[in-house]
C-alpha cells in the first residue's frame, strides 16, 4: 500500500499502561492499571487526550468518552514475556523475545559480582534489588567514605551503579558501566547496564541528568536496522538511541525531563520535514511511577496534554502516542507492571475515530511504520495502516 504520510512522530510515554493484561498476576501485578487507578485516585484534567479517544480505548473515571474522537484508538499486548523498557521497546521494533531478560531480585551471583570487582578494583555496596532514590540514602554516606561503588538492581533486568560525581567522575563511572557490560553476556546478559550518578551531601542526596544507559545488542533486521538500509532518516529524541545502541538512528538529543523531551521534540519536528522522530518521555516511569509519586505522575500527563496541540503537524504527518509497560503509582509496588498501552494514532492523513482494538502485539506499531516508509516487512507485527489512511 501506497503511504500518504511523510513523517512519523512516534511518542513514547514510557510506563503509561492502560490495564493489566490477562497474565498480570504471574508477575504480581494483577489489578495495576497505571492510567485507570490514578484517574481513579486523583482527577485528570486530559482534555486534548480525551478528544483524541484516551477514554474511548478503556473506561477512565472523570474523562469522558469522545462520540467523534480525533484519532485512531486502541491498545497494545505486549507479546514477549518481561515488562522492562528493552523488552517494550525491542517489541515495538519487530523484536519478540522468546524468553525474559534474567532478573536478580536477591542480587547478583559471585560469577557476576568477583569479575566485576577484580575489573574495577574496588568492592561493591549494595547487591541488591532496590529503590534507586532509596538506596542513595541508604549507602550514600558509607560510598563517600569509602568510595566504594552502590550496585542494585530492580524487578526489571538491570544492573545499575550509582556513584556520587564528586567521588566516582563521570568518565570512570561510565567505564565502570563498560566493564559491567562485558562481564554480563551469556545466561546473565541483562537487558541494560545503567550508569546512575549523584550529587549531595547526606541525607539529600540527589540523582543528575547524567544517566547512561548500556544495552545489550538488539537482533538484526529490526525496524530501525531496515530504515537505515532504505536511507530514512531517525531522529532519537530521549533514551532511545541507548535503548538501541544507535542503531539506525541518523541523530540523537539526550533529554534531562520531559519538558525537555518536548522542547527538543518541537524542534525537530521544525527543522526535519520527513522521516522518523521516535521519542520517549521518560519521567513518568523514572520521575514518578518508581516512587509512587501520584500527584507528580498526574501532574506529568496534563503538561503533555497541554503540549501537544501546539505540535507543529504538517498534512503528511502521523502522529502515533504510546507506552512500552505500566508503572501504576497507586499499587504498593514500585517496579513496572505487566500492562496494555494505549496506542493513539492521528494527523491530518488519518481517519478519525476508527477502533483498532487490541493488538497482539507492540510490533504492530514498528510494521505501520515500515509500511508508511516501504522498506518492507519487519521481523513481527500487522500493520494497521490501511485501517487509519484517508483513501
Amino acid at each position: 500500500m501506497s503511504s500518504n504520510f511523510q513523517r512519523v512522530v512516534w511518542i513514547v510515554l514510557d510506563s503509561v499502561g492502560i490495564g493489566a493484561m490477562p497474565d498480570a498476576s504471574a508477575y504480581g501485578d494483577a489489578g495495576s492499571n497505571t492510567l485507570g487507578n490514578l484517574a481513579r485516585v486523583r482527577p485528570l484534567r486530559l482534555p486534548y487526550l480525551s478528544r483524541l479517544g484516551l477514554a474511548n480505548i478503556e473506561p477512565l473515571a472523570g474523562l469522558a468518552r469522545s462520540d467523534r474522537p480525533g484519532a485512531a484508538f486502541g491498545k497494545c499486548a505486549l507479546a514477549s514475556p518481561g515488562k522492562d523498557t528493552t523488552t517494550g521497546h525491542w517489541e515495538m521494533a519487530g523484536i519478540i523475545l522468546p524468553s525474559p531478560f534474567p532478573t536478580y531480585p536477591a542480587g547478583f551471583p559471585p560469577e557476576v559480582l568477583v569479575p566485576f570487582e577484580q575489573a574495577i578494583g574496588r568492592k561493591c555496596l549494595g547487591n541488591k534489588a532496590a529503590s534507586g532514590t532509596e538506596i542513595i540514602q541508604e549507602l550514600g554516606a558509607e560510598h563517600v567514605r569509602t568510595g566504594f561503588p552502590i550496585v542494585y538492581t530492580s524487578a526489571d533486568s538491570v544492573f545499575q551503579i550509582a556513584a556520587h560525581e564528586s567521588v566516582i567522575p563521570l568518565p570512570e563511572l561510565y567505564a565502570m558501566c563498560e566493564k559491567a557490560r562485558e562481564i554480563l553476556r551469556g545466561p546473565h546478559e541483562v537487558g541494560r547496564v545503567i550508569a546512575r550518578p549523584f550529587t549531595g551531601e547526606p541525607p539529600h542526596f540527589v540523582r543528575t541528568p547524567n544517566r547512561r544507559d548500556y544495552a545489550t545488542p538488539p537482533p538484526e533486521g529490526m525496524l530501525l536496522d531496515q530504515l537505515a538500509a532504505s536511507d530514512v532518516p531517525v531522529y532519537a529524541i530521549g533514551k532511545i538511541s541507548d535503548i538501541f545502541l544507535g542503531r539506525g538512528i541518523t541523530t540523537s538529543e539526550k533529554t534531562k525531563s520531559n519538558a525537555d523531551g518536548m522542547k527538543k521534540t518541537t524542534e525537530a519536528m521544525s527543522r526535519h520535514r520527513s522521516g522518523l522522530i521516535f521519542v520517549n518521555l521518560v519521567d513518568f516511569d523514572q520521575q514518578y511511577g518508581h516512587r509512587n509519586d501520584t500527584e507528580g505522575y498526574a501532574a506529568a500527563l496534563e503538561a503533555v496534554d497541554c503540549w501537544l496541540p501546539s505540535l507543529p503537524v504538517k498534512d503528511t504527518d502521523l502522529i502515533i502516542l504510546t507506552a512500552d509497560h505500566g508503572c501504576d503509582p497507586t499499587t504498593p509496588s514500585t517496579d513496572h507492571s505487566r500492562e496494555y498501552t494505549p496506542l493513539l494514532a492521528y494527523g491530518p492523513g488519518t481517519k478519525a475515530g476508527v477502533p483498532l482494538g487490541i493488538r497482539n502485539s507492540l510490533a504492530d506499531i514498528g510494521q505501520t511504520v515500515a509500511e508508511v516508509f516501504g522498506i518492507g516487512k519487519i521481523p513481527a507485527g500487522r500493520s494497521f495502516l490501511r485501517e487509519i489512511q484517508k483513501g
